[in-house]
This record gives structure tokens, C-alpha cells and sequence, in this order.
């Protein structure tokens, strides 16, 4: 068969992953590692079935594509406005320190300045790939440590273009091929990103309405598809990362209604496709270099990854992370990217870098990349029970273990708490305001202080061993990542959850967590008091109350399982129209079968 040698290695691509993945995620090296692994016994080190690397690599970047789309759809143009300070800040501080003090010190081990630029230059970018796929299993994404690594990824993105024209500003006079510097990738650029959001304020959103409204699945996802792709190509034939392009895309979608939709129908793409550029990074280690010279790669490798723990760490601790999160952050972007590949392949096309020094350097950046999985599990064995044991950590050590965990102790949580341990039930509270924990322990509440969306903090407080966990605090993104996370990781557990809006309630619901709408309860109370002032009978308007809470909790049951905002929407009105005219019917018979009944309205202004 012609096409045997490509379904063969579809089928090595697979066999490993399912192999080596599980393996590496039950001994606690996580599964990055285990794809590396796969990615080194498929590969010309290995048993050499794929040779053929580039074409890999260039699948692979696809996902990394998707987790950009999918990142810019979790944001929306005032939550990205929020992060100026970390986009910005944060990530022109790491990017230009990295530079000077890997150039410096690549100077200082007797290399010219040139190749001391060009590999700070590399140096200084990390792996988005790496970073969030590692703090996305921790659950550590909407975390500050997990928003300013994205902030620092999203920053490194931007600044490629002004990277490649500095590597032609490095070229000496008069070299040939020297390109001379243009202000033009830059306005071509910034066109491009400004004709791309205008396009998706006029024409995408009815595009896709289009599309949805033929009814097939698989058209909207490869439309969806076909949407991410070809922003990603856009901005790569401009110089830009092709991630860039993709996370404009999804910015500009971040608002529509078909944002779960596009989660959910590009989720599994994305990580089969991580996964497959995990395994083409691990067949790219040049082995036999490696091994010819292992205390010089390992050496410049953990050189590098000490010396980016640094940088990132201090300014972690500068932007207000306090400790823990500053060192997950540092971790997590530690490693050198794929995109230092490129500006290493460039360098060498110029002239700039010699076949040794390429090779060598191509070697460390693969080399870093292996060693954020094995920081993180010495992050989650040493350092978070360091913290925990010397009291430095601002997070307390929670010692009682109880059957009811409660997160967030506001006055919801408060309330919740008192009637539990009326009844003599334990209840472990956690609360990461500090002004809530003084309030409550003055009232002789015990309150642990820790961020309850931190896997970390949940697993301190017993989360394997309880019974029922109440989340109550105040962040709905916040409430739904960590309801997510327990319904994964810790299924046994029963959970309830408070949500501010029907919105949330529609998200927690899909996920099969009981909602308390937080409104809800207090509004309904408020209107059968109107009603019985209003002069409608109590009896009456305790009935009336008690049905609107089911036609609600129905409602937002009905939402819940559909998509498309506009059939949502739909779902609500055609809800809301039948228990009027419910009601309006009830109050017609009423007055039927008494015409001395008036309207309440009519009884008050007599």
C-alpha cells in the first residue's frame, strides 16, 4: 500500500502516547515527560521509525495554535486590558534582563558579543506549549502564577518580529546579504491585527451564525478550524508568531455565543496535537551530541534554567506574587521555547552563528524543555511542604481534617457554616481575604487562610477524605475551574457551589454541581413580601413564590444544555412568556368565579 509507511507511524505515534503517557503521569513525572519519552524512542535515537522531523514539527505547531485560540477565547478585550501591566511590565522586563545577562554571560565564556546577543536573544523566549499545558494540569491557569505566565507568553509573541529585525541589525557593514532595517513587518503587522478585528467586529459573527444554522457539526468544526488555521497563517507570512494570529482569533470570539461551543469542539484537537509536538520536540534531541558532550549541555542547560528562575522569580516577587506563586511562575516559564528555534536557524542563515555553536545551542534549548516537568515535582515535594512546615508561606497548614470543606467566607459562607456546626457538623473554612478570616475568628470561627482554587491548598485541606465541599467565594471563573477540578480529580466528593448569575448557574449545571443562585432565594423572598403588602392573599404569594423557584432552577436546567447563545436566549424568553401567562390565566379564573375580586393594585388604591 502507498500510504503504509504513514499509517504505520500513526500508529507508533499513538501506541506510544498510550504507552509511555500513563507511565510517566502514575510515577509523578507528569505527561510532558512522558511524551518527550515517546518522542526519543520513535525517533532517530530510538528505534528510528521517523526520520523525517520538519514535516513532524510542523503538524505538531498546529496545537500549539489551538491552545492560543482556546486561551484568547477564556479572555475578552477588557480582561486582556486588565493584564497591560503583566503584558507589558512583566513581559519587556524578563524578555530585555534574560537578554543582557545570557549575552553577558556568554561574553564571559569568550564568545563574541554578536553570538552573545543572538543567543540571549534565543534564550530569552519560552514555551507556551510547556508552561500552560504544565499549569493547566495543576489547575494553576487562572491562578496568578498561571495569568502571568501567559501574560510573559503573549508579550514573547509580540515581540518576534522586532527579535528577527534585531538579528539583521547584527550583521556587520557591508556584509553580504545584510537586510537593512525596515519599518515595515511592523506596520504590515499592526494592519493586519487591526484588519483582522475588524473583520470579526462585521463580518465574522454573522459567518458563523451562517454556518451554525446549517445544522452539521462537523461544517462548524471545520469551519472552526479553518477560522484558527488560516489567522495563524496570516500573521506567520507577516514574520508574527502564527500563535499571535490564532489568539486574536479567539479574543475576538471570546464574547459570542458560540464560545463553549468552540471549547468543546476543539479541546480534543488541541491536546492530541500538544501532544504530538511534545513527542516531535523529544525526537529532536540530538542524542548523540548529548552524550559526546554531556557536561557541557547539561551544564549551559540548567546554566540557562537557573539563571531565567532567577530573572523571573525576583520580578515575580516586584509585580506582587506572593512566594509560592512566584516560584510557579519562574518555573514555569524557566525553559527555553520552540521559537528559539527559529531565531537560532535565522542567526546561522546569516552568518551569525557557526554549524558548532548552532548544534550546541540547539541542544540546550531541547535540553531546558525536559527540565520543567522535573522542577514542578520538586515543587510539589519539597517546596509547597517546605513552605507549609517553616510558616514562611502565606498560605496556613491546615492540620483538621473534616468531612465539609468550605471555600470562601463571606457572609454566604458565614451563614452556611453557622447552621452546620449547629447541628454539630465540622467544617473546615478556607478563606484567602484576610479581613473576612479576622471576622470570623472574632466570632469563634476558625478560618485557614489559603486560595481554594489552588490544587495544592484543596489537597492541605483534606479534599481526598471529604464528603461534601461548599464553594462560596466570590469569583465565578474561579468557582467553575475549581468545581471542574474536583469533578476531575476528586469525583467521590459531593459539591455545592454558589453562583452569582443565571450565566454561571448554566456552567456549574453542565458540569452536574448543585447551584445556589445567591439573588435568588433573597429576591423571590422579597416579592411575596410585596405581594402580601400589595393586599394578594399570604397563602397565595407563598404559591406563587414557590413556583417561580422551579420555573427558575427548570430554566436554567433547559439553558444548560444547549450551546448557542440564541437558543438560549430563546429557551429564557418562551420560559418567561408561559409562567405569565400562567399566572395572568390563574388571575382571570380567579375573577371569573369571584367578580368581587379586585386586583391587588385596584385593593390598594381603595
Amino acid at each position: 500500500m502507498a500510504h503504509e509507511p504513514a499509517l504505520l507511524q500513526s500508529l507508533a505515534f499513538l501506541a506510544a502516547a498510550a504507552l509511555f503517557v500513563p507511565i510517566f503521569k502514575r510515577i509523578g513525572l507528569g505527561s510532558i515527560v512522558g511524551y518527550l519519552a515517546a518522542g526519543l524512542a520513535l525517533g532517530p535515537w530510538g528505534v528510528g521509525l521517523v526520520t523525517e522531523l520538519e514535516g513532524v514539527r510542523r503538524l505538531s505547531e498546529i496545537g500549539i495554535v489551538l491552545l492560543m485560540f482556546l486561551v484568547g477565547l477564556e479572555l475578552n478585550a477588557e480582561r486582556l486590558w486588565s493584564m497591560r501591566r503583566a503584558i507589558f511590565g512583566l513581559g519587556t522586563l524578563q524578555v530585555a534582563l534574560t537578554i543582557a545577562l545570557v549575552a553577558l554571560a556568554v561574553r564571559l565564556l569568550d564568545q563574541t558579543w554578536t553570538v552573545a546577543i543572538v543567543l540571549g536573544m534565543a534564550a530569552a523566549m519560552s514555551s507556551t506549549a510547556i508552561s500552560l499545558q504544565i499549569l493547566g494540569e495543576r489547575a494553576m491557569v487562572a491562578l496568578p502564577s498561571g495569568r502571568s505566565a501567559f501574560a510573559v507568553a503573549l508579550f514573547q509573541d509580540i515581540a518576534v518580529i522586532p527579535l528577527l529585525l534585531g538579528l539583521s541589525l547584527l550583521l556587520p557593514r557591508g556584509a553580504i546579504g545584510q537586510a537593512a532595517f525596515s519599518w515595515q513587518p511592523i506596520a504590515t503587522g499592526a494592519v493586519l491585527i487591526a484588519a483582522m478585528i475588524a473583520f470579526g467586529r462585521i463580518a465574522l459573527r454573522p459567518l458563523m451564525k451562517w454556518i451554525a444554522s446549517v445544522g452539521m457539526r462537523e461544517i462548524f468544526i471545520a469551519f472552526a478550524l479553518l477560522l484558527v488555521v488560516s489567522s495563524a497563517v496570516l500573521t506567520e507570512l507577516i514574520g508574527l508568531s502564527p500563535a499571535m494570529g490564532a489568539f486574536i482569533a479567539g479574543l475576538l470570539l471570546a464574547d459570542s455565543q458560540y464560545r463553549l461551543e468552540l471549547e468543546v469542539d476543539l479541546d480534543p484537537f488541541r491536546g492530541l496535537l500538544l501532544g504530538l509536538f511534545f513527542i516531535a520536540v523529544g525526537m529532536s534531541i540530538d542524542v548523540a551530541l548529548i552524550l559526546a558532550r554531556p557536561g557541557l549541555i547539561i551544564g549551559l542547560a540548567f546554566g540557562v534554567v537557573a539563571l531565567k528562575v532567577l530573572v523571573l522569580r525576583t520580578l515575580a516577587r516586584f509585580f506582587g506574587l506572593h512566594k509560592q506563586e512566584a516560584w510557579a511562575f519562574a518555573l514555569a516559564v524557566s525553559q527555553v521555547g520552540e521559537f528559539a528555534f527559529v531565531l537560532l536557524g535565522q542567526a546561522g542563515t546569516f552568518g551569525l552563528l557557526d554549524d558548532e555553536t548552532g548544534r550546541i545551542a540547539n541542544a540546550v534549548v531541547a535540553a531546558t524543555m525536559l527540565t520543567t516537568p522535573l522542577l514542578f515535582l520538586w515543587y510539589d515535594k519539597r517546596l509547597l511542604p517546605y513552605y507549609g512546615r517553616s510558616g514562611v508561606g502565606p498560605f496556613d497548614r491546615i492540620e483538621e481534617r473534616n468531612r465539609v470543606i468550605v471555600a470562601g467566607m463571606g457572609r454566604f459562607g458565614q451563614i452556611v457554616v453557622r447552621l452546620l456546626r449547629a447541628r454539630r457538623i465540622e467544617v473546615t473554612a478556607i478563606d484567602h481575604d484576610t479581613e473576612q478570616i479576622e471576622a470570623a475568628n472574632r466570632f469563634g470561627w476558625r478560618t485557614y487562610y489559603g486560595d481554594a482554587r489552588r490544587p495544592d491548598v484543596l489537597a492541605g485541606a483534606g479534599i481526598e477524605e471529604a464528603h461534601l465541599c461548599i464553594l462560596a467565594f466570590d469569583d465565578p471563573d474561579g468557582v467553575v475551574a475549581t468545581a471542574r477540578h474536583i469533578r476531575d480529580n476528586f469525583p467521590r466528593v459531593r459539591l455545592l457551589a454558589r453562583s452569582r448569575s443565571r450565566i454561571e448557574a448554566q456552567e456549574l449545571t453542565r458540569l452536574g454541581v448543585p447551584t445556589i443562585r445567591e439573588l435568588i432565594g433573597s429576591a423571590v423572598e422579597a416579592a411575596e413580601l410585596a405581594l402580601v403588602e400589595m393586599g394578594e392573599d399570604p397563602a397565595v404569594a407563598a404559591d406563587i413564590a414557590e413556583r417561580f423557584r422551579r420555573h427558575d432552577e427548570d430554566l436554567v436546567r433547559r439553558m444548560s444544555q444547549v450551546t448557542d447563545r440564541e437558543q438560549r436566549l430563546k429557551i429564557y424568553s418562551q420560559g418567561r412568556a408561559d409562567f405569565m401567562r400562567v399566572l395572568e390565566a390563574e388571575l382571570a379564573e380567579e375573577k371569573a368565579a369571584d367578580p368581587r375580586r379586585q386586583d391587588v393594585t385596584e385593593g390598594v388604591a381603595s
